[in-house]
């Protein structure tokens, strides 16, 4: 207990429940208003009004509590700190209250404001709303609140502040302090070695390895060990010493072990048993002098159960640790830190058996533990145990963070027989349990490093879990969806519906100075994850026979036929080798965005039952009606109008059909088949989204060239500049000439991939400028007729080009999720996230 006359300064953490202790009248309403935000108060006169329109209305105070409990509860929940503004002098109100912050694993923090009697009277007689208290009230509170005072510490709360009088209030400060497990501002480099047990060898080999000398990494790297450093192994002290040093160097971080909390009892004088490779640690210690046991002592009993770091993306603790208890201090957190959990089973070498609350992960941040030994360190749902038994004759391992790296070295021997077996296998497999049908349904916000929060509705969640769930590839093999392309704004040069003039005038505004102009082959966008071969597949996507997959834009498979799907990947892949793609960028796997042609392979039964159905009926029905039409002419009957209008139609007819003709060709196997990659989506850990697309196209057509099965198909490109008109207008010729002579169009695209205009906002990654002959295809074969034309230019694009940026952003954090080994589940919740957003109303011609 704090008697805040000395100092007058009150430490408060910056997540804990708050309650200030008086008698009415004391001034805790001024004090709270005066020291905290006045969102972090939960006044009980506040709540009493909220339930009974007058604040003094004591009939009421039962749900006025009720109310207050409610609220400090969500705040709690939310990891907001909240300050209860009541008099709480009775043992019953605190209890309710303390009990409200173990639920939610914070620091209860008591407040006391002791005033004199007569003050108290004075300040309510002056409130026209308390004058008539009576004066035994306020004296029963302050009988209450001094019988209360030596058993605050005792009801549990973890600070007392007392402040006696009305000096000590109005000149207490209230500083707040960061809770000791909160290092979220320390990003690292970090070194996180797992359980040690007493291999000095073994752990000063991984740190040369590492390469740290005497302790310290030349480029400022700080180690974080996860705890049981000692028992069991030939050397605790040398392990304890090594460990000591690094931290209070500030070279290093510790959680505690089991080991160290139970080896830290006997050093106090607790009773223990001297079990489980105490015994050795008691008699290694033995040689060691009084100081060094009293600092090792102190340094155990000032080890923190967990960390959070790198703002949040990463927790180290011993025994693994739930999302709800990250940041959190209580018994219960300390405890699952260094413990776990278990079912209350016994396996059949009498341990406990654990819960795996690993396979039910789904938290945010990356959670590197040990205590549970296994033969290798593997990723589970964003969890990973470096425990892999040096102890037993394993090895010592080490997760290099943000890199996610391995490093690790053997044990010199088996120190100590192990009770049972090391584990096979992390349970759930490699990726954790599979997808869950909680992880996409419903209304969900979606988190994302460059747009921010992502909303999914509902009704689109559904749509997309239909498609997904019956129609999609193997989910372990869709790691990406393409976003939706935005159009060019409406042209209003005659005869035309879209024109790049508007692409590129729309990238000068947002302050794209250089773009390049892609051709839009006559095909479907389609997404080929590639692999070295089956055993990288199996590494890396946890899949047995396939070595990647080619799928369409919503994820569905581009051809029935597995084996000529494997000849299109093995084609690829052999042209990567060739180019020697798979050294350059050091992968054994690549993600590429690409178009497959002919666009028959996935339309073919659109452009048979639709389009081609609409241009054999013209060339059935215009050729009679002309010819009667022209022969009543020749017979004197006047049907010029009739006449004038069936040749346009029949014009048009057959210039929709010639259109359509050019997406389809004849293709036996892979015969005609062509693939146009147009840009590397991600290789092994890192995303390419962002590297720039002549950097990406001089790659590709590296990969072209090496290509000798004529599957693949270069891109052609012409770089403009949007601030010079001649090289605008050079832009537009070549777009003239490569539709004038039947081409789709082109897609215009910042030159920088990844770019924000001059108020921080993502620039549409492409425009797409489609040829005025392509778009009879979307529009129907009229379309260019002058009244349907200025029908048309009134499109709505807004909504459509949100679409595009939203599911960009998306389509960005699956790839970085991806690249940062993240498990499945959070790569497919932004997968998922832009099949959902395709199920928004927009006009499908856009």
């Amino acid at each position: 207990m704090t008697d805040v006359r000395e100092g007058r300064v009150l430490p408060v953490t910056d997540l804990s429940l708050v309650v200030l202790v008086g008698a009415s009248g004391s001034g805790k309403s001024t004090f709270a208003r005066r020291h905290f935000k006045p969102t972090e108060i939960i006044s009980s006169d506040f709540c009493r009004g909220l339930v009974s329109d007058d604040e003094n209305d004591q009939g009421a105070t039962k749900d006025a509590f009720d109310v207050l409990h409610y609220i400090a509860g969500k705040r709690l929940a939310a990891g907001r700190r909240t300050v209860v503004d009541a008099t709480s002098v009775q043992p019953e109100a605190r209890r309710q209250l303390v009990e409200l912050a173990r639920r939610y694993d914070v620091l209860p923090i008591a407040i006391v404001l002791d005033v004199p009697e007569n003050v108290c009277a004075e300040r309510n007689a002056a409130r026209t709303d308390r004058a008539d208290m009576p004066r035994r009230v306020i004296q029963r509170h302050i009988r209450e609140l001094r019988r209360s005072l030596r058993h605050l510490e005792r009801e549990g709360f973890r600070k007392v502040h007392v402040l006696r009088g009305v000096e000590d209030v109005e000149q207490a400060a209230v500083v707040t302090e960061k809770r000791f497990n909160d290092l979220a501002h320390l990003t690292g480099p970090f070194d996180i070695i797992g359980d040690i047990h007493g291999c000095s060898a073994e752990l000063e080999s991984l740190l040369g390895k590492l390469g740290y000398t005497d302790g310290v990494h030349p480029e400022g790297r700080t180690a974080v060990f996860v705890g049981d450093l000692v028992d069991r192994g030939p050397d605790s002290p040398g392990v304890l010493r090594r460990v000591m040093a690094m931290v209070k160097s500030g070279n290093a971080l510790c959680v505690p072990g089991n080991h160290e909390n139970k080896y830290g009892r006997h050093l106090r004088g607790r009773k223990v048993q001297h079990t489980h490779g105490l015994a050795e640690t008691i008699e290694q210690m033995a040689g060691e002098s009084e100081e060094f046991a009293a600092e090792v002592r102190e340094f155990i009993d000032g080890l923190v159960s967990h960390y959070v770091l790198d703002g949040g993306r990463l927790v180290v603790c011993h025994a693994g640790l739930p999302e709800r208890y990250h940041g959190r201090t209580s018994g219960r957190v300390r405890s699952h830190a260094l413990y776990g959990d278990t079912t209350g089973e016994t396996d059949e070498f009498g341990l406990p058996v654990r819960y795996p609350w690993a396979e039910e992960y789904r938290g945010r941040a990356a959670v590197v533990y040990g205590h549970t030994p296994v033969p290798e360190a593997t990723w589970l749902n964003n969890t990973i145990c470096l425990d892999t038994g040096a102890v037993f004759g394993g090895k010592l391992t080490a997760l290099r963070w943000p890199e996610r790296e391995l490093v690790d070295v053997p044990a010199e021997r088996v120190w100590y027989e192990p009770a049972k077996p090391l584990r096979s296998e992390a349970p759930g497999g490699q990726d954790g349990r599979p997808l869950d049908l909680a992880d996409v349904q419903g209304r969900r916000v979606v988190e994302t490093r460059h747009q921010g929060r992502i909303s999914i509705r509902e009704e689109n969640a559904a749509a997309a879990l239909e498609v997904m769930s019956r129609f999609a590839v193997d989910p372990r093999l869709l790691p990406y969806l393409p976003p939706t392309m935005a159009p060019t704004a409406t042209s209003h040069v005659d005869g035309y519906l879209e024109h790049p003039a508007e692409a590129f005038a729309q990238y000068a505004q947002d302050g794209v100075a250089r773009v390049v102009c892609e051709e839009k082959h006559m095909g479907s966008r389609a997404v080929a994850l590639v692999c070295r071969d089956a055993d990288a597949a199996r590494k890396r996507f946890g899949v047995d026979g396939p070595t990647g997959s080619l799928y369409t834009r919503t994820g569905r498979p581009f051809l029935d036929d597995d084996t000529l799907t494997e000849e299109i990947l093995d084609r690829v892949r052999t042209a990567i080798g060739e180019a020697g793609l798979w050294d350059h960028l050091e992968t054994d796997w690549l993600l590429l965005d690409a178009e497959l042609m002919p666009w028959s392979l996935k339309a073919s039964g659109l452009l048979r039952s639709q389009y081609a159905a609409v241009g054999a009926a013209s060339g059935a029905v215009f050729p009679g009606a002309l010819a009667a039409l022209e022969g009543a002419a020749a017979r004197g009957v006047d049907v010029t109008g009739l006449l004038s209008r069936t040749r346009e139609r029949s014009a048009d007819a057959a210039a929709f059909t010639e259109a359509y003709r050019r997406y389809c060709w004849t293709t036996d196997g892979l015969d005609g088949v062509r693939l146009a990659p147009f840009q590397i989506l991600a290789v092994q850990g890192r995303s390419l989204a962002g590297l720039p697309h002549d950097e990406q196209l001089t790659l590709l057509d590296r990969l072209v060239e090496h290509d000798g099965s004529g599957l693949l198909q270069t891109t052609r490109r012409l770089y403009v500049d949007t601030g010079d008109p001649e090289s605008v207008r050079a832009g537009v010729d070549w777009w003239l000439e490569m539709t004038g002579r039947g081409g789709e169009g082109m897609v215009v695209k910042p030159v920088g991939a990844l770019v924000r205009d001059s108020q921080g906002r993502l620039v549409q990654p492409g425009i797409k400028c489609r040829g005025r002959e392509y778009l009879r295809i979307i529009y129907g074969p009229e379309y260019t007729r002058p009244e349907n034309l200025a029908r048309l230019r009134s499109r709505f694009l807004n909504h459509k080009r949100s679409l595009a940026i939203r599911e960009y952003a998306l389509g960005l954090e699956a790839l970085d999720r991806l690249a940062e080994g993240e498990p499945l589940w959070r790569v497919h919740e932004a997968v998922f996230g832009v099949l959902a957003l395709e199920s928004e109303p927009v006009d499908p011609r856009l």
